[in-house]
């Protein structure tokens, strides 16, 4: 039983290690469309965030999906500018973080998976605890800025 965790253990250092050796980086996009009822309370703008990583290969994305998890490998340059083409669609992104050590958990989870715990997921146990997508774009030091149309 010993040799088993220890394999695991030594199994996830060496992604981990991976990870810091690719260079990896992680841009949180953050947007407002609710393709689901229960999505319609939520903030307008910030009813959906999803992940980026980027590494000197190219971008990974991580979209969680009413019902499934998305992950793309996307088929452009490392250099290719994502966030940048992400804000020039409207939506609003923060990074680069460093994608983090996981959070230490003596119990499963009972909080469900969502767009919010993805992304916490991902900026490990340094990353803000939230439970809306605006309420990370505020703990990551997003500042929204005012629209005048909504004058």
């Amino acid at each position: 039983m010993t040799g088993t965790a220890e394999s695991l253990s030594t199994r996830r250092l060496a992604h981990r290690r991976a990870a810091e050796e690719a260079g990896q980086k992680v841009w949180i996009a953050f947007g407002g469309v609710a393709d689901q009822p229960w999505l319609h309370p939520l903030r307008p703008g910030f009813r959906h965030c999803f992940a980026a990583l980027g590494d000197e290969a190219g971008w990974t994305v991580l979209e969680p999906l009413s019902g499934r998890l998305l992950v793309a490998r996307l088929p452009v340059e490392g250099s290719f500018d994502l966030p940048g083409f992400y804000r020039r669609a409207g939506l609003r992104v923060l990074g680069p973080f460093t994608p983090g050590a996981p959070r230490p958990q003596r119990l499963p989870s009972l909080a469900p998976f969502t767009c919010v715990a993805l992304c916490q997921a991902l900026l490990g146990h340094d990353g803000p605890r939230a439970w809306t997508p605006f309420q990370l774009f505020r703990a990551l030091g997003g500042v929204e800025k005012e629209n005048i149309q909504d004058k």
